[in-house]
């Protein structure tokens, strides 16, 4: 993996885990500290709507480009796929374009409070991201064991139809 750094000096990194549920992962740079400049992650449960953020990535291959909205949703959930849905996002209509991905949603004090993650088609002008506090704890079990383990119960839900209900032997609003 090479990354390369905003005054464009390039160096190798290592993955230490990835989540593809978040297309999230965790790699480390092998570079002196003193070209590292983290930037400060702060508190996405403080996050409101009309909050006023600024979404920056390189969209089309353009680097370094910021684009600027409010939170538009909170706790937005979202189904990509069949048997994939993404839980808790905040919906932003700061512009998300091919390349935003991964980049960081920040707020007015400079804070990290989300990781832009999508848009959905064929809405224009709805961006989605992950909230900073969730990706802290993905990140936290990508750094100790290299993967997120997610509880799975293993049962499924269905509306209780006339038919159900005389084979179990159930009244109506009766019974799971």
């Amino acid at each position: 993996i090479q990354v390369t750094l905003y005054n464009g000096e390039s160096y190798t990194a290592k993955a230490i885990g990835a989540d593809p549920v978040n297309d999230m992962a965790v790699i480390q740079v092998e570079a002196p500290e003193e070209d590292l400049f983290p930037i400060e992650l702060g508190d996405s449960d403080t996050a409101q709507v009309g909050m006023r953020v600024y979404a920056l990535g390189n969209p089309f291959g353009l680097e370094r480009t910021m684009s600027v909205g409010i939170i538009s949703s909170l706790n937005r959930t979202l189904e990509i796929q069949e048997n994939w849905v993404i839980k808790s996002i905040i919906q932003i209509d700061a512009s998300i374009n091919p390349g935003n991905s991964g980049g960081p949603l920040i707020n007015i004090d400079g804070e990290v409070i989300g990781i832009n993650a999508m848009i959905i088609q064929p809405g224009t002008g709805i961006g989605f991201a992950i909230p900073i506090n969730m990706a802290k704890q993905i990140l936290n079990d990508l750094i100790k064991t290299g993967k997120v383990v997610r509880p799975w119960l293993g049962i499924s839900v269905q509306d209780l139809t006339p038919e159900m209900m005389e084979h179990f032997k159930v009244k109506e609003k009766e019974g799971v």
